[in-house]
């Protein structure tokens, strides 16, 4: 047998693909030629009804170009929350620039997929504001933006201060529902998707210009053993502590001083937080105002806001701010770690304000 034999002709098993097609048409009862097309049309509409089946479940195909009133482009929700089908719902009156103050004007995205029961991840933006406080909302191990932009990709969520020129402290923020958490692989997809927010939240305002893409992340942090001579990695903080304490603390410490640091001291053995320190050098972070600052904290250091943790001191001719929060360790007499409040003050001042350039803050 020929090798177009194989191809289109000759019987039984060695027969082409061609030939053995046609011998089980025939066998079941397509002998006539109309017959014959009207399968071939019924077999090419199943083809295309399963082709448009997968598109619509495993793509974005026909669906929204941008979210939440182009807070952010599909592009953008993809590579943060990867690939499927996405959807979007809205509170009434939602705008990428709305802030209600309550934190229930909110959109929320989500990209579906799957062919039996889809599954999805979803995000909801909205607009928030740190207003008696140094800091959003961070921790030490928190990835925070370089290249221009201000911002962090944490565990579930991420946020971006808004422009110069908006208010100040306000942010976009980025949050994860459910049980999903950043990986590593969208951790810079969620870092420009914040800012995409933010731009869209400035333009809504009719405030600042757009903000420049971030261009990097920060390394991610783990726990360490705390040397408590160097208290968060801080040169000579070596504050005064109390003796019924015991070793064994560990902390975390953000890899980098700007424009947000913090660190966590923790008890041993997977311990609660005993205390908690924040530098924040960029004055847009922050709704305080040091005009506003009151009594003299310590050297150049003044007391602000209401909480009684926070100082601000001018660094580089900036205001630089300060948060300490002592926490109590049960079972150290209720005295804490560092039982000298004032001592430990001093130290973090003059200890923090060294690491990110400030002027001696005490003399």
């Amino acid at each position: 047998m020929t090798e177009q034999d194989h191809v289109d002709g000759g019987t039984g098993p060695d027969a082409g693909p061609l030939r053995r097609a046609d011998e089980a048409l025939s066998r079941r009862g397509f002998t006539t030629r109309r017959l014959r097309l009207r399968a071939a049309a019924v077999l090419v509409a199943i083809a295309a009804g399963v082709s448009g089946v997968l598109l619509y479940s495993l793509t974005n195909v026909l669906g929204p170009d941008t979210v939440c009133g182009g807070a952010a482009t599909a592009d953008e929700v993809h590579a943060a929350l990867g690939p499927g089908r996405i959807s979007e719902e809205k509170s009434d009156g939602w705008s990428p620039g709305t802030y209600d103050g309550t934190g229930t004007g909110t959109c929320t995205a989500k990209v579906s997929y799957g062919l039996f029961g889809p599954t999805g991840r979803s995000a909801s933006f909205a607009l928030a504001l740190t207003q008696d406080d140094v800091a959003p909302p961070t921790a030490p191990d928190a990835r925070l933006f370089s290249g221009g932009s201000t911002g962090a990709v944490l565990t579930s969520h991420a946020w971006a201060l808004l422009p110069d020129g908006c208010p100040k402290a306000m942010r976009a923020e980025i949050r994860l529902l459910g049980s999903d958490d950043t990986t590593d692989d969208r951790a810079e997809g969620m870092a420009a998707l914040a800012v995409a927010f933010a731009d869209a939240a400035a333009e809504g305002k009719g405030c600042g210009s757009r903000l420049p893409a971030p261009s990097g992340l920060s390394a991610a942090v783990a726990s360490q053993p705390a040397d408590l001579g160097n208290v968060c990695g801080l040169p000579g903080m070596a504050p005064a502590r109390d003796p019924k304490a015991g070793d064994g603390y560990r902390q975390t410490v953000t890899a980098g001083y700007a424009p947000v640091w913090s660190c966590v001291l923790a008890a041993p053995a997977g311990g609660s937080t005993v205390a908690s320190f924040t530098i924040t050098t960029d004055p847009r972070v922050t709704g305080l105002d040091p005009q506003d600052a009151r009594t003299e904290a310590y050297g150049r250091a003044r007391w602000i806001g209401s909480s009684g943790e926070n100082a601000v001191a001018t660094c580089q001719g900036k205001p630089t701010y300060f948060h300490l929060d002592r926490k109590y360790l049960t079972g150290v007499g209720g005295s804490g770690l560092f039982p000298d409040a004032q001592d430990l003050w001093r130290q973090f001042l003059t200890a923090g304000g060294k690491a990110v350039g400030c002027e001696p803050v005490l003399p």
